[in-house]
């Protein structure tokens, strides 16, 4: 096989055509988490589904499934909010994948929302298009397809991926705009839309993450319809507090092809998320829909203390109609091959 597959690129190389093809499948993992209906990847069987992609490496990696009853012991208000209105329970996926085993090497910690439909709860989405909402998990997709390509490789590098996993649903138990709740770090937030829960639920989950003292933390959500409004589908948005860690990913997406932009994280839209009537944080800017993207990052930027720390906003690059002609049309696995040869590197360079 190895010598047909040689003839068909036109090299001899066929270590970096196995390489090529692990990446991809690692992506075809994300799209098909991603593009499959609600109702069939729930956060329990999001999490079930990562652990038999993962169960084949052994002891470099260990998968870790939190309960609700958790989640009410780690005082994780922010992400439990979200959670009230749905039937289906949530899912607290902890991976670790120890590509340097005995080291003490700090991991990469990578951070994905992973709300396996979002309806919008109470702030009601149109009905036009909702269909596409069951990709609203596509950051904890591509976040655990990064980690399994990982172990495939067996890249030389630490990483921890938590991907915080729930249905954002309208019933009498849900959020009402207006409401305030309390994240995992005592910071009380306003909740004036519940449709933007992504970052609601994040804001947990990397409070929790500093724990384990990471190298860097990279989280990843399709998380606002600014992005898709900025940039499109030509990039992913970054917002970062570290060059360095921007000179990595961007390098990364270079080799990959799989393109990645930085975006500001001004005080300009922090100001803008701090001014709230009842609580310290508003999950909307001031100005609602002026600079969604930027203000979504100054919300996350305010439960990070790490500094090296990078936000992608990944709803621009969801899905592919015609505009990525490798790609079939529909969801679209991005930017996993990114995220991977961001961790290669990260591993070559340790």
């Amino acid at each position: 096989l190895s010598i047909k597959l040689s003839i068909c690129v036109g090299s001899n190389d066929t270590v970096k055509w196995e390489k090529g093809v692990t990446y991809a499948e690692g992506q075809n993992l994300a799209r098909l988490l991603m593009e499959a209906p609600a109702n069939h990847i729930t956060p329990t069987a999001f999490a079930n589904t990562i652990e038999e992609k993962l169960a084949p490496h052994g002891d470099r990696v260990s998968v870790v499934k939190r309960s609700k009853a958790w989640m009410e012991e780690q005082q994780m208000g922010a992400f439990l909010s979200v959670t009230r209105g749905s039937d289906e329970p949530p899912v607290f996926l902890e991976l670790h994948y120890n590509g340097l085993p005995g080291g003490n090497q700090p991991p990469l910690l990578l951070v994905g929302k992973g709300v396996t439909f979002d309806s919008g709860g109470i702030s009601l989405k149109p009905s036009a298009s909702m269909d596409a909402m069951r990709a609203d998990m596509g950051g904890a997709a591509t976040v655990c397809a990064s980690i399994v390509t990982a172990a495939a490789l067996k890249l030389p590098v630490n990483i921890i991926g938590l991907t915080p996993l729930c249905e954002n649903m309208p019933s009498g138990k849900a959020t009402k705009p207006g409401d305030v709740v309390t994240a995992k770090n005592g910071k009380t937030i306003q909740v004036d839309n519940t449709d933007a829960e992504g970052r609601l639920i994040l804001a947990d989950a990397l409070c929790y993450g500093h724990v384990f003292n990471p190298r860097a933390i990279v989280n990843v959500a399709t998380l606002t319809g600014a992005m898709d409004v900025a940039l499109g589908s030509a990039a992913t948005g970054v917002f970062t507090n570290s060059d360095w860690l921007w000179e990595k990913l961007q390098k990364a997406s270079v080799v990959t092809g799989d393109r990645v932009w930085r975006m500001p994280l001004f005080e300009h839209y922090t100001r803008q998320v701090t001014d709230s009537q009842l609580a310290d944080l508003n999950n909307i800017g001031k100005y609602s829909r002026s600079g969604g993207a930027c203000t979504a990052a100054a919300f996350l930027k305010e439960f990070v203390t790490s500094t090296h720390w990078a936000h992608l906003d990944i709803a621009g690059v969801m899905s592919n109609k015609d505009e990525v002609p490798y790609l079939r049309k529909g969801m679209s696995g991005r930017p996993t091959r990114t995220l991977v040869e961001f961790a290669a590197q990260l591993g070559h360079n340790s």
